[in-house]
């Protein structure tokens, strides 16, 4: 399953590595990919093995310090 969110406050390579890792340690995601709009809203494609709650994937993101839009 593929998700798409926005996450605001990324500015450099080392934001995505955060948000990336945080997001990898959900149970049943298989990969992240960001496209880096730095200073702005960035979109996020996470693949997974099942449904993914916005909760869990709020937290992640939350976790490494930035906000889903």
């Amino acid at each position: 399953m593929n998700t798409t969110i926005t996450v605001s406050g990324m500015t450099c390579g080392h934001c995505v590595s955060s948000v990336k890792e945080e997001l990898a340690e959900v149970p049943g995601v298989e990969s992240v990919s960001v496209d880096l709009n730095t200073g702005g809203v960035s979109p996020v494609i996470i693949e997974s093995t099942r449904e993914l709650t916005s909760e869990e994937i709020a937290a992640a993101v939350e976790e490494a310090g930035y906000t889903v839009v």
